[in-house]
C-alpha cells in the first residue's frame, strides 16, 4: 500500500512540477528541439536563471495557446454541415470546437453562436430556419 502511495505522489509531483508544457531545448548535433529533463529544470542556480526558465515557458506556453485560438477560430469561421451529418453530430462537432475556445478564454455571444448555427444548417431545414429566425426569442 505504501509504495502505491509513494508512486501517486511522485506522478502527482510530476504534474505539479510539469505541468502542461514542459520546457524545452535545442541540442546542437543534430539540431532538434527536446524535452528538458527534471535535473536541467531545477539545476537554476540563481534567481536570474529561475526567472528566465520562467519566461521561456511562459513565452512557450503563450504561443501554444495563440496558435490553438487560431486555429479554432478558423475552424469556427469555416464550420459547414456536411451533406450526410445528422443535426446531432453537427452540433457535438461545434459544440467541441465552442468548448475548447472558451477553455483557451475566447467566449462568443450566445446570440451570435444561434446565428452561425443558423446560418450552416443545409437547404433542407432553410424553412425550420425561417421560423426561428422570425421568431421573437432569437
Amino acid at each position: 500500500m505504501h509504495d502505491f502511495i509513494m508512486a501517486e505522489d511522485s506522478a502527482l509531483s510530476d504534474i505539479i512540477c510539469d505541468g502542461p508544457f514542459v520546457p524545452m531545448k535545442t541540442t546542437s548535433e543534430p539540431k532538434v528541439t527536446i524535452f528538458k529533463t527534471r535535473k536541467e529544470i531545477s539545476a537554476c542556480q540563481s534567481a536570474k536563471e529561475i526567472w528566465e526558465a520562467l519566461q521561456t515557458a511562459h513565452e512557450w506556453t503563450t504561443q501554444v495557446k495563440q496558435s490553438k485560438i487560431g486555429m479554432l477560430t478558423i475552424e469556427y469561421e469555416l464550420f459547414r454541415m456536411k451533406g450526410d451529418e445528422s443535426i446531432q453530430d453537427m452540433h457535438t462537432r461545434f459544440t467541441s470546437i465552442i468548448n475548447e475556445l472558451h477553455s483557451l478564454g475566447q467566449i462568443i455571444p450566445r446570440n451570435k453562436l444561434v446565428r452561425k448555427i443558423l446560418s450552416v444548417l443545409l437547404g433542407s431545414w432553410e424553412s425550420k430556419v425561417n421560423v426561428i429566425t422570425e421568431s421573437e426569442n432569437l
